[in-house]
C-alpha cells in the first residue's frame, strides 16, 4: 500500500490587487510503497481577482490551505498519485520490453 506525501515547496505572490497574493505554488507529491519512494514535483497557477472571495494573508496561509487549493483543481490528486503509484510499479516490477524476433516464415 503506497502512502502519498504533499508538500509545498515554493510559493510566487503579486501585490496588484491584495498584498502577497498568491499567483503560483510549486509543490511534490511523493509515495512510499516498503522501501520503494518516486515523486513528481510541479507547479499549480492561479488568477488575481479583484472580486476573490475569502482571500487570506500571506502570513495566515497555512501549507494545508496552499494544498487544498492545489488538490482542488480538477483531477490534480487523482492523476497526480496515479502517475507516482505508476513509477512505484515499475520500480517494483520492472516492465518488460518488447523484442524483435524474426518472422517464422523468413529463413
Amino acid at each position: 500500500m503506497t502512502t502519498f506525501t504533499w508538500a509545498v515547496t515554493n510559493m510566487r505572490t503579486m501585490s496588484n490587487i491584495e498584498p502577497d497574493y498568491v499567483v503560483s505554488v510549486s509543490w511534490v507529491c511523493s509515495g512510499v510503497d516498503g522501501d520503494v519512494t518516486a515523486s513528481i514535483e510541479s507547479t499549480s497557477s492561479f488568477s488575481q481577482n479583484a472580486e476573490s472571495v475569502g482571500f487570506i494573508a500571506y502570513a495566515d496561509l497555512t501549507e494545508e490551505i496552499v494544498l487544498g487549493w492545489v488538490q482542488a483543481e480538477p483531477n490534480v490528486t487523482i492523476n497526480t498519485e496515479a502517475c507516482v503509484q505508476g513509477q512505484i510499479n515499475s520500480i517494483i516490477t520492472t516492465p518488460v520490453t518488447p523484442q524483435d524476433t524474426p518472422l517464422p516464415w523468413v529463413s
